[in-house]
């Protein structure tokens, strides 16, 4: 989880005010984890901190905010009736577009509660960003002496779909909206792609898609899906030659067979061609565009992109 700046950005460029809630910290049982936050409107919000009483209440609450920043604690059992049985402390800060430029570092550093004067940083806070910046690391978002600390979000796992096509869109429909995500699509032609496509996703018109592989990311996952044949095989040529994480291709066990066997004449050794999953997703589901999309993208998380991500940069 981190602090999602961009769409905060696009939010406030679109709806003027906003507020932003984020769980400050929990204690107990809760619906959702530190680090989680969702964006509120006057006629609309985006996001989840889990739903339920919790979620429809701090909306609410938001809404009708007047000060810069608010923090509350709500126990989820007692004062919401919900069954979760812990608690959890709510962070609501209103953003205006004159308050974008002071969310520019990595890590975002604030008081939790309003002052009439900006407060020192506690010795606690800079010991913490001290040491993320050391090694290297984001910290984990979390409340501190009354601040909150949070990393910017930055996708953190690659995949590239190769394909524009049915499953294509299907799955850029249901990977889309997943944070972690770091999303290029690629086709040979700009008519290929929708008219619409989600902003964090980059679009990559290409006549030789292939060539574009070996500028892939090694820790990438890859899903090869086009509408030739020839060309999902130019793909698994060009993914056997360069360095990934996952590749999947879709497929029949006749269609991957006879991929096998071509890319063996292309001097790939068995167990290197084995990397490459045919056919991908669950056949069980069957063969609509969103059953397929549904199976790929929950064998992606079954098996964990990152761990497969780290794996395959080390292969």
């Amino acid at each position: 989880m981190g602090f999602d700046v961009q769409t905060l950005r696009e939010a406030v460029a679109r709806h003027g005010r906003v507020v932003r809630v984020v769980i400050a910290s929990v204690r107990g049982s809760s619906p959702r984890e530190t680090g989680t936050a969702m964006l509120v409107w006057q006629d609309g919000q985006s996001g989840t901190i889990g739903g339920g009483t919790l979620e429809f209440e701090a909306a609410e609450a938001a809404r009708s905010q007047t000060e810069p920043k608010r923090l509350s604690t709500h126990a989820l059992g007692p004062d919401l009736g919900q069954c979760c049985g812990g608690a959890v402390t709510l962070l609501s800060e209103v953003y205006e577009a004159a308050d974008m430029a002071a969310l520019g570092s990595e890590v975002i550093a604030r008081p939790a509660a309003p002052a009439p004067m900006p407060p020192a940083t506690p010795m606690s806070v800079k010991r913490i960003l001290a040491s993320a910046r050391s090694q290297g690391l984001a910290p984990a978002p979390q409340l501190a002496d009354g601040w909150m600390i949070e990393p910017v979000h930055r996708p953190c796992s690659p995949v590239w779909i190769w394909g524009a096509g049915h499953v294509g869109r299907a799955l850029v429909d249901v990977l889309a909206p997943l944070p972690d995500l770091e999303i290029t699509w690629a086709d040979t032609g700009a008519d290929r792609f929708p008219s619409e496509i989600p902003p964090a996703l980059t679009a990559v018109p290409a006549s030789d898609p292939a060539l574009l592989v070996s500028h892939a990311p090694e820790n990438a996952a890859h899903l090869v899906l086009t509408y030739s044949h020839a060309l999902d095989l130019a793909l698994c040529h060009a993914l056997l030659s360069h360095r990934f994480a996952f590749a999947g291709l879709i497929g029949s066990k006749t269609k991957w067979a006879r991929f096998r066997s071509r890319l063996a004449a292309l001097g790939h050794a068995p167990g290197h061609i084995a990397r490459i999953t045919c056919p991908i997703g669950d056949p069980q589901l069957g063969k609509h565009p969103q059953m397929i999309a549904v199976g790929v993208a929950a064998q992606l998380l079954r098996h964990g992109v990152r761990d497969e991500q780290r794996e395959g940069a080390r292969a």
